[in-house]
């Protein structure tokens, strides 16, 4: 007569299959959800590195643009003061030829004069007084057209010595004591234009 398994016992084996079932069911679960949230995680990460990678691209995109604004603003600013350095040196150059044409358009009736006196040398060689007087008469023209243009005759004689001025060519004894270091002859005049020596006196200083 065959055996039978309790009741029981067959209950419990089913039982406990399912419970088996119920916890691969769970293990799977689990792993979906720690694969779904590893994935989740990679994609983060992968979301900071592209929004610092566009941080850093913004921040390089602006300091490319301040270069080049700096770059223009020189360039700009060095061709005002390159055009700036020719414009003065082409207007310095205008004006010193400028001075001259005028300085020689003014000497031009002196010039006009000393021909008159050639002529009247000429026709009135006995007339000593009349020549002297027009030499006169064309070197005062000449010194006023370029005491106009800012020259000035040095004062000498009489005149304290001073190196800044006069240029001793020889030095005699004094005539009296209060003409020592004092310039007794002038032997070249000196001149002054604007107030700058240009030519130094050539003096005779008593000691």
């Amino acid at each position: 007569m065959p055996k039978h398994e309790p009741k029981d016992k067959k209950t419990t084996a089913e039982s406990s299959k399912g419970h088996h079932e119920e916890l691969v069911e769970l293990k799977e679960t689990v792993n979906e959800t720690s694969a779904d949230d590893s994935e989740k995680n990679g994609q983060d990460a992968n979301d900071s590195d592209s929004i610092k990678d566009k941080q850093i691209q913004s921040v390089e995109d602006t300091i490319e643009d301040q270069i080049a604004e700096w770059n223009d603003k020189y360039l700009r600013l060095y061709s005002e003061f390159d055009n700036y350095r020719k414009r003065t040196l082409k207007e310095k150059i205008e004006l010193s030829k400028t001075a001259s044409s005028e300085l020689i358009t003014r000497l031009l009736p002196v010039l006009d004069d000393f021909e008159r006196a050639i002529k009247a040398f000429d026709s009135n060689s006995d007339s000593t007084k009349a020549i002297k007087e027009g030499i006169l008469l064309i070197f005062n023209k000449f010194l006023t057209t370029l005491n106009q243009q800012g020259l000035e005759q040095m004062k000498t004689i009489g005149e304290k010595f001073d190196t800044d001025f006069h240029e001793a060519i020889t030095n005699i004894p004094s005539p009296a004591p209060d003409k020592k270091n004092k310039i007794l002859d002038e032997v070249e005049k000196g001149y002054l234009l604007n107030g700058k020596v240009i030519r130094y006196a050539k003096v005779v200083v008593g000691q």
